[in-house]
């Protein structure tokens, strides 16, 4: 998830579509409309606990299925506000626990996978504000050991995320629960605020449509042992 990768998606390809919709919607239809299409955002499951013991969880634990990350930002369409979120479960990497703490976390996603609701949207998040073919894949890598407090959920993530080719320092505020001696998935999720044009994105402003300066990358991740 290198920088700003997720974000600088939704920004310039929400505009491509929203001139038509709201054409034909009027824009306070649309702005109801995507604002029920954003995807909300990443949850514990109603389940999960804290770890019950770190300890047990010490080990290299592999991104498995049903796992996501996306990007979350903020429109302004003549007056109302919208919400575009883009989602995709193309998303690799581990995660290593030893002595009560995160040690190694690294992570990575498709940039051209990450979707929306709208194609043309997606088109040119994929094709000219990321330039996925260029630069492919996003990335975090912690920088930073990461203590698991017992019978807390919040951990907080220090690393550099690398997007749109450019990397940046990136704190993420993050939860992880789950059972690590269960053989059950444990769940870590998160987000971290992003500036577009500290990843060499520049949000558009069409004049009917204003997308904000900056926005979030969010996750959810199901973590397996010894994959």
């Amino acid at each position: 998830m290198r920088r700003g990768t997720k974000v600088a998606v939704g920004v310039g390809a929400a505009v491509v579509v929203v001139g038509a919709a709201a054409a034909i919607f009027g824009p306070g239809l649309y702005a109801d409309w995507a604002n029920d299409a954003a995807a909300e955002e990443p949850t514990l499951a109603t389940s999960a606990e804290p770890l019950p013991d770190a300890d047990a969880a010490a080990g290299t634990w592999t991104v498995s299925d049903g796992s996501f990350a996306g990007y979350r930002v903020d429109e302004v369409l003549q007056g109302n506000d919208v919400t575009v979120t883009g989602r995709t479960e193309e998303v690799t990497g581990s995660v290593t626990v030893a002595d009560g703490s995160i040690t190694v976390a690294d992570i990575e996603v498709d940039v051209a996978s990450v979707a929306t609701d709208e194609t043309a949207r997606d088109a040119y998040f994929r094709d000219q504000a990321m330039q996925a073919g260029e630069f492919p894949t996003a990335t975090f890598e912690l920088t930073e050991p990461a203590t698991i407090e017992e019978g807390a959920t919040a951990v907080e993530l220090t690393g550099d995320l690398t997007i749109h080719g450019v990397t940046q320092p990136a704190t993420v505020e993050a939860e992880v629960a789950g059972d690590a001696t269960s053989g059950d998935p444990v769940q870590v999720i998160g987000s971290v605020p992003i500036t577009f044009a500290d990843f060499g994105v520049e949000a558009p402003d069409l004049g009917f449509v204003t997308v904000e300066d900056a926005g979030s990358i969010e996750f959810s991740l199901q973590l397996q042992p010894g994959q």
